[in-house]
């Protein structure tokens, strides 16, 4: 008998190892990254799928959205869309689904988790009590959290509860957006630098992509100052790194947090010499429960997408249909 799964391209393993088998069990799925010769598989066997699945790390370059001559949806595992190729995707006119909102609440614990090790030294005191460092010496004083100014860059979801974890520790709230965002309660200012001059944390929730493609520059580290620290939890290409790594030896801004980086799982070497930055792995939906919310969704847009045409979330710039 015929399978009457639908047919499904997926780009590479995904983060959750039960998404796999998840999909693997609801759709006939092949894996391109397990393909000798992926070009060549496209070549031969393309035309055969009108879905596709991927995630925010994979993306989906334009050369296999060309080689899917009939693809009709992408549902892509996260909430960054920078690395899905927007221009063959949109003249494909593919709709394209992602996992908002569900990883929000733990996003902003990480930015906050980064904000209190940077300002606090955590990290550092860690290193400093396992050489035995205690023993001779104190370890130095650093600074408060509570009660202080933080600017955020992004003020859409993640940012909102970014701004809602800030209310507990007394902090004012400031942000920056293209727009200021309606009924918000938070001082918007308007530009990115007069936010970075106003703040003592500066938290970048932004999206990635050309839009924001270096807007942390040096002008804008300058203006956070030799007291500021900053944060970065939504895509390494909005913060030139280099001009960081300057900032941060130069100890023109106090600290860093980062979780993401230009060239993953790269950070410029100079940064892993650095006491003053705190470095993560990319890991800030990195829970159980938010994994596993975002697999939901991820197998949700599918099925919704096959039985209305239209998945729960699409990407800002999904092509219609």
């Amino acid at each position: 008998m015929e399978n009457a799964r639908p047919r499904l391209l997926q780009f590479g393993k995904m983060p959750l190892a039960q998404l796999d088998i998840d999909l693997a069990q609801a759709y006939d799925v092949h894996i391109l990254s397990q393909e000798a010769d992926p070009d060549r598989f496209l070549a031969e066997h393309g035309a055969e799928f009108e879905l596709a699945a991927t995630s925010a790390a994979m993306g989906l370059p334009a050369r296999v959205v060309n080689a899917l001559p009939h693809l009709k949806f992408v549902s892509s595992f996260g909430v960054g869309f920078d690395a899905l190729d927007k221009e063959s995707l949109l003249r494909r006119g593919a709709r394209v689904g992602y996992t908002p909102g569900v990883l929000d609440d733990c996003v902003a614990d990480m930015a906050f988790a980064l904000l209190l090790d940077a300002a606090r030294g955590l990290s550092e005191s860690d290193r400093f009590v396992r050489r035995g460092d205690w023993e001779k010496s104190r370890f130095g004083l650093r600074t408060r959290a509570s009660g202080k100014r933080i600017g955020i860059f992004g003020m859409g979801r993640i940012g909102s509860t970014v701004a809602r974890r800030a209310s507990g520790f007394d902090m004012e709230v400031a942000y920056h957006n293209r727009r200021p965002v309606e009924a918000s309660p938070h001082l918007y200012l308007p530009s990115l630098l007069e936010l970075a001059s106003w703040s003592d944390f500066l938290v970048i929730t932004a999206a990635g992509g050309d839009a924001t493609q270096h807007l942390v520059n040096a002008e804008v580290l300058d203006a956070l100052g030799p007291e500021g620290i900053l944060i970065n939890v939504a895509r390494g290409s909005v913060v030139d790194e280099a001009a960081l790594v300057t900032a941060l030896q130069e100890q023109r801004i106090a600290g860093a947090g980062l979780d993401v980086f230009e060239d993953e799982p790269r950070p410029l070497p100079a940064l892993l010499q650095l006491d003053n930055v705190v470095l993560a792995p990319h890991i800030a939906s990195g829970t159980n429960e938010t994994r596993r919310a975002m697999a939901d969704l991820t197998l949700q847009n599918l099925r919704q997408y096959l039985a209305t045409g239209r998945p729960l979330s699409e990407v800002p710039w999904s092509a219609a249909q």
